[in-house]
């Protein structure tokens, strides 16, 4: 995938984004984050950017650690 498809997919993320956080419908608001997500990881995953691909990993690994309860 070229770069300028990579960043024309991920301006689009941003917007589906930003309009999924104003939108007043709870239900098209979710669709249109996980569309915008969706998105991204493709972006990240298909397009084969070492670059993008490293700051997925970093992110990634900077996630807070779910905690284990021992009933």
């Amino acid at each position: 995938m070229p770069w300028w498809t990579s960043l024309l997919f991920l301006a689009i993320s941003v917007m589906l984004w930003m309009s999924g956080r104003k939108n007043p419908d709870d239900v098209i608001g979710l669709l249109e984050r996980l569309l915008a997500a969706l998105l991204i990881v493709v972006v990240v995953l298909v397009s084969q950017n070492l670059l993008l691909e490293s700051v997925a990993l970093v992110a990634a690994l900077r996630l807070p650690l779910a905690s284990r309860s021992n009933h």
